[in-house]
């Protein structure tokens, strides 16, 4: 069934074409300060990270050929590791993509040509089928294909193609929603595992990000089939993964049915940006009260230090991994999408200024983790700056579209 046959109230109002970057709030954001900072921040990106005559970016700076990636399925790290695993080259994807987003700027399409996906495809592994990204690049030996990873692209690639309407854009992302098909099974009734090499559990980070991009290629193309996975795998990982107590979710559980109680912001914030998608695609109050229900709830644990600026005190992040952050973001920002309540996302740039001032090492245009700016890294890893540019654009696209309304108000 295709979208045409299933409109409800709330999807009569959602567009299904391409092209949607908001040309109002993009010509306003073109002057916001925090497209502004964007910018500064992926040139710092670029200048501390590159390596002559590549497209692919270095690790962590000060670059140190010791380094071992602790984040992989398997001690499999490449020696003397010359450049950066996929997960955190994937959020320059996803920061240069949201950039364009926020400010309709087809300088950052080029930079996205020319920069970013070039370098992409270096991880792109043709050899094993269903075709996909591997976690290290493809003229190493064979590395591990994580579902995750190749989730978070495909979300990027979905995200380009309603912004742009390029064909080639949304081939991409079909042919990536191939390989996250082949990581399913019934084992613990559905779910997505982690892991092609390793499937020893399924995991929120694969599924809560899952169903966010079945939803938007079911916005993409109209084919009912992705709806219809998004929302399976939504309710599999709130049967599953959420802890009724808060509303928040675990990590993974194991095919032997062990909870891994671990929170990360990201994984609940994935939840909540499929459920605020879910509210808007069929109009089910349940869905909205799911997502403002987690955001309740994940507001009070994650940001859970206090600070001070101008307007007074406010809820400041503690340090963690700012990537997972900057992903929960994107829940929220989807929630103020369908709800309208500016509580959170003002929480979250009152963060973004204050990192800016507080986290930001102006001797090289790179940000520490710890936003309060009390603890300072010796070592910077490109993810973080990323995951500081993507927020940074978030910021934008938020307060010039709030701009925009206020002065259409007037």
């Amino acid at each position: 069934m295709k979208l045409f046959q299933i409109i409800t109230p709330a999807l009569a109002m959602i567009s299904i074409t391409a092209c949607s970057v908001n040309k109002e709030g993009a010509e306003a954001a073109k002057g916001n300060k925090y497209a502004a900072m964007a910018r500064e921040t992926i040139d710092s990106l670029y200048s501390n990270y590159s390596i002559p005559g590549e497209t692919l970016l270095r690790e962590n700076y000060p670059h140190d050929t010791s380094y071992q990636a602790t984040y992989l399925a398997r001690n499999d790290a490449q020696p003397h590791n010359p450049y950066s695993y996929l997960w955190p080259f994937s959020g320059t994807f996803s920061a240069v993509r949201a950039l364009y987003e926020a400010t309709g700027d087809t300088a950052y399409v080029s930079m996205l040509e020319k920069r970013v996906l070039p370098g992409l495809e270096q991880y792109l592994d043709a050899t094993r089928v269903p075709t996909a990204y591997a976690s290290y690049v493809n003229t190493a030996p064979a590395s591990d294909r994580f579902y995750d990873d190749n989730v978070w692209l495909g979300i990027d690639f979905t995200d380009l193609y309603l912004a742009t309407g390029r064909q080639g854009y949304l081939d991409k992302a079909r042919m990536i929603w191939k390989f996250i098909e082949s990581g399913t099974d019934s084992e613990l009734g559905g779910g997505i595992y982690w892991c092609e090499q390793k499937k020893a559990g399924k995991n929120t980070c694969s599924n809560a990000p899952g169903s966010v991009y079945a939803l938007k290629l079911f916005k993409a193309t109209g084919d009912s089939a992705y709806l219809d996975a998004g929302k399976s795998l939504y309710e599999w990982t709130k049967a599953t993964l959420q802890d009724t107590t808060d509303c928040l979710y675990f990590d993974h559980m194991t095919l032997a049915g062990r909870i891994g109680t671990a929170k990360f912001a990201y994984n609940s914030g994935q939840m909540m940006q499929a459920a605020a998608l879910l509210y808007n695609l069929t109009g089910d109050q349940a869905y909205l009260d799911d997502a403002q229900a987690i955001a309740s709830s994940a507001h009070t644990r994650f940001f859970d230090k206090r600070a001070t600026d101008d307007a007074g005190e406010f809820p400041l992040f503690s340090k963690g991994n700012v990537w997972f952050t900057a992903v929960m973001m994107r829940g929220y920002d989807e929630l103020y999408k369908a709800d309208g309540n500016s509580r959170y996302m003002d929480d979250f740039v009152r963060n973004i200024d204050y990192a800016w001032n507080n986290a930001r090492d102006t001797s090289c245009g790179l940000f520490h983790e710890d936003w309060s700016g009390e603890e300072k890294d010796t070592k910077k890893w490109l993810l973080t700056q990323a995951a500081m540019v993507e927020m940074q654009a978030l910021a934008a696209g938020y307060t010039s579209g709030k701009d925009a309304e206020t002065a259409k108000a007037e």
